[in-house]
């Protein structure tokens, strides 16, 4: 399930490159990319996010493992999934992040629910802000995560033991 938000292009931007370090072609983003193979690359090998947080997927469609890029320099995918549960060679969708959420507390078993603030946040697996990444966001402000499964494609696990406010 994708939360969007209403964007303008001067927010954000990316530039992009279909191999390691800044070389080989080059392009800018200012809005979502469904699939890097639209624009001539098979995927992301660096890039560099000049504005704006964007969430990096691991597979076209903004599916698979998802990564938060800040502002920042990324020269390789070893940069942006260094600290991964399982390592991810590539990115081939993006998108920049608009909204986000806040934690409610709940008793019990399961994760407590989550519901929409003007603030981004990524849940890590494990301490330290490793393992899987889950980013939360959503386009209404009465928004909630009430299943782990509402987290994103990859969601493997309702554990989260580190969380961290996305960085404009």
């Amino acid at each position: 399930m994708t939360h969007r938000c209403k964007k303008s292009s001067g927010l954000w931007k990316m530039v992009v490159w279909d191999e390691p370090f800044f070389q080989g072609k080059k392009h800018e983003f200012t809005t979502d990319c469904y699939s890097t193979s639209e624009h001539g690359f098979s995927t992301v090998r660096s890039c560099k996010i000049e504005s704006g947080a964007w969430a990096g997927f691991e597979h076209c469609g903004f599916q698979g493992q998802q990564f938060v890029l800040e502002r920042g320099e990324y020269p390789c995918w070893e940069a942006w999934s260094g600290s991964n549960a399982y390592h991810v060679e590539r990115m081939c969708s993006f998108r920049p992040i608009a909204c986000a959420v806040r934690l409610r507390g709940a008793a019990g078993p399961e994760p407590p629910p989550l519901s929409a603030l003007c603030r981004r946040w990524v849940c890590s697996q494990y301490p330290g802000y490793r393992g899987f990444q889950y980013l939360l966001e959503s386009d209404s402000p009465a928004g909630e995560y009430k299943h782990v499964r509402e987290w994103g494609s990859h969601a493997q696990t309702g554990q989260v033991q580190s969380i961290r406010r996305v960085q404009q």
